[in-house]
């Protein structure tokens, strides 16, 4: 359910990552060739950018397919970017909140974006959403499974976790308490990407000179250089630097 890619380095349009590559963003939402769950991405879609000297990103989301977004196509050539994050959506509930629901969610200097489901939603995540601050939990951005995970992992961002340390403490705890959820999160701050694999594909390729270096749910073209991670894993990527390292599940 879902695919979605992120990117560090350039500065690259928008449309040199999304939709130039034979196998980029854009055709993924009608034919990926590796999604385990779901074949068409229609829900909805969404891209946030940097600008250089913002630290807040700019977005452009919509409800319907990528693909009958003609306005997408002229933003994606004239944008240009040294970080971006993208997705497109296929819903675990269809039609769940329209455009509010489509990836990336966004706040402060954060964009973020869930592939997969949580199994038994919402009621198998009451305990963990009970847990939030009052003021969070209103302030969900939709009503779906990926808006409350985006929830956990900001709280913890705001409590001063890392990117990568936020992640590798929502993922088990959400395993936990849903088990059978699918779980690949992408959050990137502009400088930083932090990437799960837990139950859906996850590949990157290293950037080289101008070429920048993407995390996505799979290969947008079939150059050399794109590594698969390995299911239940954590991926932190900077311009320089790739490192992955386990994800453990909590104990029962």
């Amino acid at each position: 359910m879902c695919r979605h890619v992120a990117a560090l380095g350039g500065p690259v349009t928008l449309g040199e990552v999304l939709i130039a590559p034979e196998h980029g963003l854009y055709r993924q939402s009608w034919a990926p060739r590796r999604q385990l769950h779901g074949t068409v991405n229609a829900d909805g879609f969404g891209v946030g950018w940097y600008a250089e000297g913002d630290p807040v990103p700019a977005r452009y989301r919509r409800a319907g397919p990528v693909w009958a977004d003609v306005g997408f196509t002229d933003l994606a050539r004239v944008v240009r970017t040294g970080a971006l994050l993208a997705a497109v959506r296929d819903a675990t509930v269809p039609g769940a909140d329209g455009e509010a629901a489509a990836a990336p969610f966004a706040a402060g200097p954060w964009l973020f974006s869930h592939n997969g489901s949580v199994a038994g939603w919402p009621g198998s995540l009451a305990g963990l959403a009970a847990a939030l601050p009052a003021e969070e939990l209103l302030s969900l951005a939709a009503r779906t499974d990926s808006a409350l995970v985006w929830a956990l992992v900001l709280h913890r961002l705001r409590a001063g976790d890392d990117p990568g340390q936020a992640l590798a403490d929502t993922v088990p705890e959400v395993a936990r308490a849903a088990p059978a959820s699918r779980l690949n999160l992408l959050l990137t701050d502009g400088v930083r990407i932090a990437a799960t694999a837990w139950g859906d594909t996850l590949w990157y390729r290293a950037g080289s000179g101008a070429a920048p270096t993407l995390v996505a749910s799979e290969p947008s073209d079939d150059a050399p250089g794109w590594r698969e991670v390995p299911d239940r894993t954590l991926l932190v990527a900077s311009r320089g630097d790739i490192l992955l390292s386990p994800l453990k599940e909590l104990p029962a």
